[in-house]
């Protein structure tokens, strides 16, 4: 029998795992167990009194509980935390059963700090702040995520981190879809869930499916990931059909509306339904200002793509119901701007500011179109927006932590938006160059295009 040299063993699998930790190749496991999970805050109902919460363990964990108080300075506060059943939904998942549980914490008081833990009343997570909506017009700040995607954990953890660092007192947290790349993929998820930890807890999330949220079903059909009804709470006053999908809700003086751009332009009757609803949205809406989220761009940042039915369709309603921004992803490159004539006065808006962006690290060619007034290759980003009465100021951050674009919409008491650019007093160059794995694989005739349309743009911008 030879003897087995177990020093040379463990070198070999310790290089092996690190070179595939390089090289970003591993796939972490993240099996449930009892102890709560994957906790994340969203909302089922009125912001101002409600909040919900989902949370994920294995399949022994047939009662699920949370408990709330508001929150004290003392720890003593945990005895007397109101004790709230959960509602648990079991998920099939590489074979394996799951539960998800969630809990709409109802009956609270508008604009009060909370303290709340989830479990099963023996194995708990730890204790949770959040703060509830004011139940009048208040100031708001959200933040806002392009395609998280791909290594999701390596490289996206730094986008909403650093997102969180900038913006530590967001009421909230907007995903644009294509949170992940495969939809029923579970490392994929805890990868998504790990990146952001405790922030989850503590944010409420509002999220859209994107492509990547969608698989084919056995009967060969497009459906939504296992995981995202389970494993999110959201509002379920969207069209029949795309509950928790499409949906609206009002925050302090903002109607944010998510659209699921995904089934839509792929099935005109989705589309006709969903339109017909968003304008009924949009008709009866007491709020001063309105948001958008879907993922699919109305204008595409990359090149040769266009979603011309979900434009012709929707982006008339924007106009008419004065729609002041909208959020988007897909295009995984960034870009932000109007859709008007070229040499017309920008100042005054007469649509919504458009915004594609991107977190992950997946870039795609840049298309350069003349409706940029601000774009962005090879960067990965994040969003902080805030709204206070008459403006919404918006920025734009590399996920080094360096503001990238920058601009204020001032509405007056008609409702009619003015547009303050701030980009030009920003240090940052824009960032247009192609990704490197791009500039390796195009051709001669691709990079002259490219650089052609690059040389365009910038002499439209007035760029050297």
């Amino acid at each position: 029998m030879k003897h087995i040299d177990t020093r040379s063993i463990f070198s070999l699998v310790f290089l092996s795992m690190l070179s595939s930790l390089l090289h970003g190749q591993t796939n972490k496991s993240y099996p449930p167990s009892r102890f709560p999970d994957r906790v994340i805050l969203g909302f089922k109902g009125n912001p101002a009194i409600s909040q919900a919460v989902n949370w994920r363990t294995d399949s022994t964990v047939l009662k699920a509980v949370a408990a709330i108080h508001e929150a004290d300075p003392s720890p003593d506060f945990s005895k007397n935390a109101r004790i709230v059943d959960a509602y648990t939904h079991q998920v099939d998942i590489d074979g394996k059963k799951v539960h998800y549980h969630e809990v709409d914490f109802k009956d609270l008081k508008p604009e009060t700090q909370y303290v709340y833990r989830v479990g099963d009343g023996t194995y708990w997570s730890e204790w949770f702040h959040f703060r509830t909506a004011a139940d009048k017009n208040a100031p708001v700040s959200f933040l806002y995520f392009g395609d998280a995607q791909n290594d999701v954990r390596s490289l996206w953890s730094r986008a909403i981190r650093g997102a969180f660092t900038t913006l530590p007192k967001a009421n909230l947290i907007i995903h644009a879809g294509d949170l992940i790349n495969r939809a029923n993929i579970d490392y994929e998820w805890g990868e998504w869930f790990e990146a952001g930890g405790w922030i989850n807890g503590m944010v409420p999330s509002l999220s859209v499916p994107g492509n990547h949220e969608y698989y084919k079903d056995e009967n060969q059909k497009s459906t939504v990931s296992k995981h995202w009804k389970p494993q999110f709470a959201l509002p379920e006053n969207g069209p029949e059909g795309l509950e928790e999908t499409a949906y609206y809700i009002d925050y302090q003086g903002v109607r944010f509306v998510a659209l699921n751009s995904q089934e839509a332009i792929y099935s005109a009757d989705v589309l006709e339904r969903q339109a017909s609803w968003f304008e009924q949205v949009l008709k009866n809406n007491p709020n001063r200002w309105t948001v958008v989220v879907h993922h699919h761009p109305i204008y595409s940042t990359a090149k040769g793509r266009d979603n011309a039915k979900w434009r012709e369709k929707m982006e008339p309603l924007y106009k008419r119901y004065h729609v002041d921004v909208v959020l988007q992803g897909h295009d995984h490159t960034y870009a932000r701007g109007i859709n008007m004539a070229l040499g017309q006065s920008r100042k005054k808006p007469d649509g919504p500011i458009y915004v594609v962006s991107v977190s992950g690290p997946k870039m795609y060619q840049l298309g350069l179109e003349n409706w940029m007034d601000r774009a962005a290759s090879n960067t990965q980003l994040y969003q902080a927006i805030t709204v206070e009465d008459n403006k919404l100021s918006f920025k734009a951050y590399t996920v080094n932590g360096d503001t990238y674009d920058a601009f204020d919409l001032l509405k007056d008491k008609k409702g009619k938006n003015t547009l303050v650019e701030l980009s030009g007093g920003l240090k940052m160059q824009e960032r247009l160059n192609l990704p490197y794995n791009l500039q390796k694989s195009f051709k001669d005739a691709d990079l002259i295009e490219y650089n052609d349309r690059f040389q365009k743009y910038k002499n439209r911008k007035g760029i050297k």
